[in-house]
């Protein structure tokens, strides 16, 4: 069977991000890293392009399935943006979120899930006071340090403003009552930044492998180890292995997540 272009979905892009201690979605520090205005997040750019996958393979790809997603160009706030999704003869489908610019995300998906890296349950590690947060570095985002851990109530009192926030018009979250996989990854980027200081920084590329749906009234957790520091073009990245366990028992989605936690501009001193 050839590849099929599947149905494209159009969105106007919201940031999220206004007001966050993440001033990468301000508009005035934004611009002093050479882009034209404020970051839409990545995460939410996920939550943009996992539309398709739920289109086509529903509550399955929920339930079991996969989906790579580098963040390689900045959306914008008010950016019309299209996601577009191609069916390969391998089962597997190409997403892409493209403004005017060109495309911004890219992704692969698949119905089930590949071997996950790690099957390893992160042990339970108590969350830093706020005030108390070091400072994000090479020594406090080593290798094997466990990031404290994060509960979550029930999603059920935000998640229809969150619906609302990526633009999301499939019904099968309000129909199934089940958690958007944007919110869940969203999760991800709370674990870091609650746990140490940082600056502006980016998130820009994930690997998420969903095990399960969770419910919009169950509670559940977040846990984080990383497994790698490294620097590449000036930039100092931080990948997470992250588990979100309903219940903080059964195991909901594992996602690798890849952050610029240091920008060059900021190492260089240049801003």
């Amino acid at each position: 069977m050839p590849a099929i272009d599947l149905t494209e979905y159009t969105l106007i892009a919201y940031n999220t991000g206004h007001g966050s201690d993440n001033k990468i979605h301000d508009d005035g520090i934004a611009q002093k890293f050479g882009f034209s205005g404020a970051l839409v997040p990545g995460v939410d750019v996920y939550a943009y392009m996992t539309h398709a996958p739920v289109l086509h393979w529903g509550r399955d790809w929920l339930e079991h399935g996969y989906m790579h997603v580098q963040l390689a160009k900045p959306i914008y706030d008010g950016d019309k943006t299209v996601v577009a999704a191609v069916l390969e003869e391998n089962g597997k489908m190409l997403v892409t979120a493209s403004t005017g610019r060109g495309s911004c995300g890219e992704g692969e998906a698949m119905p089930d899930a590949p071997r996950m890296p790690s099957h390893t349950k992160i042990k339970e590690t108590r969350m830093p006071d706020a005030e108390r947060r070091p400072q994000a570095g090479e020594a406090t985002l080593a290798v094997n340090t466990v990031l404290g851990g994060r509960e979550d109530g029930p999603a059920i009192a935000e998640h229809a403003e969150y619906l609302v926030s990526v633009r999301e018009n499939l019904t099968i979250y309000d129909d199934e009552r089940l958690v958007h996989p944007g919110y869940i990854l969203r999760r991800a980027n709370m674990v870091l930044r609650e746990n140490v200081l940082l600056g502006p920084w980016i998130h820009v590329e994930s690997w998420i492998w969903n095990l399960r749906v969770l419910g919009v009234e169950e509670p559940f957790t977040t846990r984080a180890v990383v497994t790698d520091n490294f620097e590449r073009k000036g930039h100092l990245f931080v990948d997470l292995d992250v588990l979100i366990a309903a219940r903080d028992q059964e195991p909901v989605t594992r996602i690798t997540h890849r952050s610029i936690y240091l920008p060059r501009q900021l190492r260089g001193n240049i801003l």
